[in-house]
């Protein structure tokens, strides 16, 4: 009977320490100190920001004791809102399409007012591609062909929208005129491509991209360029647009450089996240730049000191903190 009691008195006691534990945890969590659930999106599969994304998440688990993260696949619109209505806590956007989707304009029925700004990272070029032996010649050649501009919901396709419209053609119009749009991700408009069922594949990424490397090879392509006029044009319907050119060193086989625009990759984090948290995964994010730099060489024109650069929208107090105490001002 007293070894029972005895027994029963440990347990009690073993269960109210685990009490206290929990409620200690609990405790932390009001500070922003307990462990929290980081979910990234990134990007299309075949994309710069999908093996990214992965191992941005990977490192951060690694370094930040106590959270938990994960990365998916998404695309630059589709972030933005996934973000704010915190089905994802950070994730890869463009600086033109985040602005849009603060404002509540454009792809955004509803201003999207809880993303905040993490750090801006690197340059994407908008890159179309058709075949090295297409009739295709210029922009305004597409009005009835058979197009893959990326899925509904990501950045390029709403890029593709904006180069489009300066030529005058719509997506409803190419459909009018016989032509068909695919929306489609990176993997599938390479197959397209490689079965002579699509025209054109126009994506915005980092250059030299996989993708088109991959068509390069096979069956080969070349890229569309814009003229001074419709740069103009594009550049002055969005502010988050960048003129941009594709390297004749990019890709094997180019005769020259091609000029294009491009937008601001940035990386985005819901306003809820606690600073001090937001502040650490700035931290061990760019105390890892050669770790990422090993899965995407694109990582090298990641520079701390345009962590600021063109933000598009406000800077989340946790990474405003480790900003300000390593000197990263506004560019």
């Amino acid at each position: 009977m007293k070894s029972r009691t005895k027994w029963g008195l440990a347990a009690v006691g073993l269960i109210a320490v685990a009490i206290l534990f929990f409620a200690m945890r609990s405790g932390d969590s009001d500070d922003g100190e307990a462990p929290v659930f980081v979910r990234m999106v990134s990007g299309p599969a075949g994309g710069s920001w999908y093996p990214l994304g992965a191992k941005i998440a990977q490192v951060l688990e690694q370094e930040i004791p106590g959270i938990a993260t994960s990365s998916g696949p998404g695309g630059g619109v589709s972030n933005v809102k996934d973000i704010n209505q915190r089905n994802a806590e950070i994730g890869f956007s463009y600086a033109n399409t985040t602005y849009d989707g603060y404002m509540g304009r454009g792809k955004y029925r509803e201003a999207q007012t809880n993303v905040r700004h993490f750090a801006t990272l690197y340059p994407a070029a908008f890159q179309a591609a058709v075949r090295r032996d297409s009739a295709v010649r210029t922009y305004a050649d597409l009005k009835d062909k058979h197009i893959s501009p990326g899925k509904a919901g990501w950045s390029g396709t709403v890029i593709a929208e904006a180069v489009l419209k300066a030529y005058g053609i719509t997506f409803d119009s190419i459909r009018a005129n016989g032509g068909t749009v695919h929306y489609v991700d990176y993997a599938d408009s390479v197959a397209l491509m490689k079965d002579g069922h699509i025209d054109a594949f126009l994506g915005v990424t980092s250059v030299p991209q996989a993708s088109f490397i991959d068509l390069n090879f096979k069956p080969g392509i070349r890229f569309l360029s814009i003229d001074d006029e419709h740069m103009a044009a594009i550049l002055a319907s969005n502010r988050g647009f960048i003129r941009n050119v594709i390297p004749k060193t990019a890709y094997d086989g180019m005769a020259a450089d091609v000029p294009t625009i491009g937008s601001v990759t940035v990386m985005l984090v819901h306003k809820d996240l606690p600073d001090d948290l937001v502040y650490r995964m700035a931290q061990v994010f760019w105390a890892n730049h050669a770790s990422f730099a090993e899965v995407k060489k694109v990582w090298n024109e990641v520079k701390l000191e345009n962590a600021l650069m063109a933000v598009p929208v406000p800077v989340h107090p946790g990474a405003q903190r480790y900003y300000d105490e390593v000197g990263v001002g506004p560019k």
